[in-house]
């Protein structure tokens, strides 16, 4: 049975936001709590990369900080690849509605899979830390587009609902939206 890690990249300097996005709340919870309750269900073991944070296992970021999502996407490829999991789902910790069937979608495009308008959700094959090691040592493109392209990854549309929150102004739509939607 393949084993599934969930990593929340949260690792970010948050410039836009203006401060630590992954403790800004929604409804009284904070976004990476909500991001962690919304992918926990669909993974085997769930990680925090970039940071810690309390009650969850930590990942650093590869080879180093500051090289965005792909430094946070490489810490999870191979904290999965070393413990175990065959893939790994990625998500950012500003994503806080993200679907339940999410990592089904993704899966089923095959073994490397991201979504076209929030590349940062992938399903990710640990086997891939390697190439993910070479173009980080390439001083390339450090987009998560460039490293999908590099794998075969195939980009999804059609996941309604989820929004990636990079200031306080979409915060607060969010929660517009949130609290109407009850």
């Amino acid at each position: 049975m393949t084993r599934i890690l969930g990593a929340i990249l949260a690792g970010g300097r948050s410039t836009r936001f203006g401060s630590d996005k992954a403790l800004a709340t929604l409804g009284g919870r904070a976004l990476i709590d909500r991001v962690a309750d919304a992918i926990g269900t669909q993974v085997d073991a769930l990680v925090v990369v970039g940071r810690s944070h309390p009650g969850m296992v930590s990942v650093a970021d590869r080879p180093a900080t500051d090289l965005g999502p792909l430094g946070g996407v490489a810490g999870a490829l191979h904290y999965a690849a070393t413990h175990g999991f065959a893939q790994v789902l990625t998500v950012p910790c500003d994503a806080p509605l993200l679907p339940a069937g999410c990592r089904d979608r993704l899966s089923s495009a095959g073994p490397a899979a991201y979504l076209a308008d929030l590349p940062v959700v992938g399903w990710w094959p640990s086997s891939a830390a390697a190439v993910l090691d070479d173009l980080l040592a390439g001083g390339g493109s450090r987009s998560v587009r460039a490293f999908a392209d590099r794998i075969g990854a195939v980009g999804i549309a059609g996941l309604d609902g989820i929004t990636n929150i990079n200031t306080p102004d979409d915060l607060a739509l969010l929660a517009k939206r949130d609290i109407a939607g009850r």
